[in-house]
């Protein structure tokens, strides 16, 4: 990722968290103490974000070592040591929070992203993630989702048309929602419209769209929905599917399955930063 992206939420995120002085630490700890320190897993998952959790570190001391070992994306276990610093101690303490929030963050969104993929493993159907993200951290955990074998969907209401059913509801339909939008918007831009139910599935298949999400259906109607669409254009599935539903949700056809759960209600993967004694 783009170090010119984070950098400015690791700042944010590290003045936060340190205001005027870590007050604690700096009673403690001499000014020019040194200490080596190790990240370790506490549990199995994908390990994501080690450049942002390098950031937070360097920031407070530029001559701070980080020796990464364990690669971005890769498996790792409980016991596992990823990261090994050196450098000030005040850095140390100073930036582990920050940098361990982050990285638990964001390796969690890849875990349970690969989790989820390896559940459609040999569908020809994409796993993809939402706009349910944490305010300020959507680069991030759309990365995340990436590293974790999946795929990103619009990165937010300027890259995309998506009618809801709130614009549809406004509008007067689906028909009058996809030409006003048609008017307006340029040939490269993607157009998606969501359906709740077949008679709105063959209402936007007569309106020059290339995307009809499929709301909260049940597979069986979901199957019948991919019929009827007949792979005219992409179908993608969504709403309320999870670990236990997704093999069905893929076996009904559907191109793309989108899980708001991915960055909005992951559980981060449990790691920790340990100063080690000498």
């Amino acid at each position: 990722m783009n170090s010119l992206y984070y950098e400015e939420i690791v700042k944010q995120a590290l003045r936060e968290d340190l205001g005027f002085q870590d007050l604690t630490t700096e009673a403690i700890i001499p000014e020019n103490h040194v200490s080596t320190a190790e990240i370790t897993a506490k549990e199995e998952g994908i390990l994501a974000g080690m450049d942002i959790a390098k950031r937070a570190f360097t920031l407070l001391d530029d001559q701070m070592s980080f020796e990464v070992k364990a690669k971005e994306g890769e498996h790792i276990y409980p016991g596992q040591v990823v990261a090994v610093l050196e450098g000030k101690t005040r850095a140390l303490l100073g930036a582990e929070r920050v940098a361990l929030n982050l990285l638990q963050r964001i390796s969690g969104i890849a875990t349970g992203t690969h989790k989820a993929v390896e559940c459609i493993k040999g569908f020809s159907c994409r796993l993809i993630d939402t706009r349910k993200t944490t305010p300020g951290l959507r680069g991030l955990e759309k990365y995340a989702v990436r590293t974790g074998g999946g795929y990103n969907h619009r990165f937010g209401l300027f890259d995309a048309i998506l009618i809801k059913d709130n614009h549809i509801a406004a509008a007067g339909g689906i028909t009058q929602a996809v030409s006003l939008v048609r008017e307006k918007v340029g040939h490269m831009v993607k157009v998606e419209v969501e359906t709740e139910t077949l008679a709105q599935v063959e209402e936007a298949l007569q309106t020059p769209v290339d995307i009809i999400m499929l709301d909260n259906m049940p597979a069986e109607k979901m199957k019948e929905a991919v019929q009827l669409i007949n792979r005219k254009v992409l179908v993608e599935a969504s709403g309320g599917i999870t670990l236990d539903s997704l093999v069905k949700v893929a076996e009904t056809g559907v191109d793309l399955i989108s899980l708001g759960w991915l960055t909005h209600s992951i559980k981060a993967l449990d790691l920790s930063l340990n100063i080690v004694a000498k």
